[in-house]
C-alpha cells in the first residue's frame, strides 16, 4: 500500500448569497434545535477558548484538530486554541471506540454535549437535566465523543461538525446547500458560509442571553459590516422544510430499517419535494435517496433518479459536491454498460472537486472508476498509477486496508467480462 494522502491548505468559496439569506439561516441555526424547539436565548463562549484533547488519541486527531483551529482562527476570528490540560478546557474532545458510542447513541456517529462530562460519568446518566441546551444561559464548556477507531476522514468530520456546534449552531437545516449544517452528509469540512456563521456568532455585536428578536435587529447591520459583498446579492425565495418531508427523508436515510419501508419514505418525500416545487437541494436529496433505494431492484429508475439529481444539482456551483455524490453512481452504472470511456470522462470531472471538497473516499471511489475503466481499455500501465493513487486517497478517506481492498475489488468487478460483454 502507498502512503497515506492528506490534504494541503485549503481553498474555501466564500458564500454566494445574499446577507438576508445568511440572516435568516443564522438565527435558524442558533437559536433553534433539530427537533424544531426553539431555545430561549442566544449563547456562546465568551473567549479566549481553549480545546483539549482526552481518551484513546491516535495522532490524527492533533493533526487536524490544529488545522480546524488554524482555520477559525483565520477564516472566522475566533480566539482559539489547543490546550494540554483538557480538564479546564472550554471544549474536550474524548476519543472512545466505536463500539461504545454506537451501544449508547447508535443513530450517531459523533456528538457534543454542553457540559464539562467524561463518557463514563454521560453514561451512568444521559438524561441529566444540565445536558440540555435549553437550560444554557452561557456556553462554560462543552464535551465532543469521537470514535478513534474509525477513519481518519471520519474522524476529521466530526471534530468540524461537532466542535462548529459546540461553538455555535446547535441545528442543521435542510435547505442549505453550502453548509456543513446539513444532515445531507455531503460536506465533510466547515465552509466559507460556516465560518461566516461563526464570524457573525463571536461578534462584538452580539452577547450571551439576546433574545430572537434582539438578535434579528443586530444582524443587517453587522452582516453588512463583516460581509459588503452579501448586500449587493439577491434575495432568494424561502420555503421552509415541512415536518413530513424532514420525517420522510430522514426514515429513508436512515440505518437498520428494512428496505421497502425506507423505499416508501424515499418516494414520500420524493412526492412532497415535487409538490413544494422546489429545485433545490431537498430535491436533489430526495432524487438521489430514491435512485440509491431503488437501483437495487430496478435499475433504469435508479439511473433515472439520478440523472435528473444530476441536473438540479448541477444548477449551480455551490451544489458541486452534491452533483458529485450523484455522479459516482452514475459512473458505476457506465462501468457496468461498458461505456470505459464515459465512466474516465466522469472521474475526471469529479475528482477535483471531491478534492476541493477534502472528501477523500470520494476521490478514491472516483479514482477506482477510473483505474478500472483504463484496466477494461487495456490501458495497464495508467491504470496501475491511478489504483496507487486511490489507495492513497482511501488509506485517509476509508477505515482500514481491508476495506479498501474490498472496495476496489466490488468497483473492478462492476466491468463486464469479455463474455459479458458481447
Amino acid at each position: 500500500m502507498p502512503a497515506m494522502k492528506q490534504f494541503g491548505a485549503p481553498n474555501p468559496t466564500p458564500p454566494d448569497r445574499s446577507n438576508t439569506e445568511i440572516g435568516r439561516d443564522f438565527i435558524d441555526l442558533s437559536l433553534q434545535l433539530e427537533n424544531g424547539r426553539d431555545l430561549p436565548i442566544f449563547t456562546r463562549f465568551e473567549q479566549p477558548i481553549t480545546i483539549g484533547l482526552t481518551g484513546k488519541l491516535t495522532p490524527i486527531f492533533r493533526q487536524e484538530l490544529d488545522r480546524l483551529i488554524g482555520r477559525l482562527r483565520r477564516e472566522a476570528g475566533v480566539n482559539i486554541r489547543r490546550t494540554d490540560t483538557p480538564a479546564t478546557a472550554s471544549i474536550t474532545v474524548e476519543a472512545i471506540s466505536q463500539a461504545q458510542l454506537q451501544r449508547v447513541v447508535p443513530t450517531a456517529a459523533c456528538f457534543v454535549l454542553p457540559q464539562r462530562i467524561s463518557w463514563d460519568e454521560f453514561t451512568r446518566n444521559t438524561r441529566r437535566r444540565d445536558l440540555n441546551w435549553t437550560e444554557l444561559k452561557v456556553r462554560n464548556a462543552a464535551t465532543v465523543f469521537i470514535p478513534a477507531d474509525v477513519s481518519p476522514q471520519e474522524i476529521r468530520d466530526c471534530l468540524h461538525e461537532e466542535i462548529a456546534q459546540a461553538l455555535g449552531p446547535v441545528n442543521d437545516l435542510y435547505r442549505l446547500d453550502d453548509s456543513i449544517f446539513n444532515d445531507d452528509n455531503m460536506r465533510s469540512v466547515l465552509t466559507g458560509f460556516d465560518m461566516m456563521i461563526l464570524r457573525a456568532t463571536y461578534d462584538p455585536a452580539l452577547r450571551n442571553g439576546m433574545t430572537r428578536q434582539e438578535v434579528a435587529a443586530v444582524l443587517p447591520p453587522l452582516l453588512a459590516r463583516i460581509n459588503p459583498r452579501g448586500e449587493r446579492i439577491a434575495t432568494r425565495p424561502y420555503r421552509p422544510s415541512p415536518r413530513d418531508w424532514v420525517d420522510a427523508i430522514e426514515h429513508a436515510l436512515s440505518n437498520g430499517r428494512r428496505d421497502p419501508a425506507r423505499r416508501r419514505a424515499a418516494y414520500k418525500a420524493l412526492d412532497i419535494a415535487r409538490t413544494e416545487g422546489w429545485q433545490d437541494t431537498r430535491l436533489g436529496l430526495s432524487l438521489l435517496t430514491v435512485g440509491r433505494l431503488a437501483e437495487a431492484d430496478d435499475g433504469s429508475l435508479g439511473l433515472d433518479a439520478f440523472f435528473e439529481a444530476a441536473d438540479v444539482y448541477g444548477q449551480s456551483p455551490d451544489t458541486a459536491i452534491q452533483a458529485a455524490n450523484v455522479a459516482i453512481q452514475i459512473a458505476a452504472f457506465a462501468l457496468v454498460a461498458g461505456e470505459m470511456d464515459a465512466a474516465i470522462r466522469i472521474a475526471n470531472t469529479n475528482i477535483p472537486i471531491a478534492k476541493k471538497a477534502e472528501n477523500a473516499a470520494l476521490m478514491s471511489d472516483f479514482l477506482m472508476v477510473k483505474a478500472s475503466a483504463l484496466d477494461a481499455k487495456g490501458l495497464t500501465a495508467q491504470a496501475r498509477s491511478v489504483w496507487l493513487d486511490s489507495y492513497g486517497w482511501g488509506r485517509y478517506g476509508l477505515r482500514s486496508d481491508e476495506v479498501i481492498l474490498g472496495r476496489a475489488a466490488e468497483i473492478a468487478a462492476l466491468v463486464p467480462t469479455p463474455q459479458e460483454g458481447t
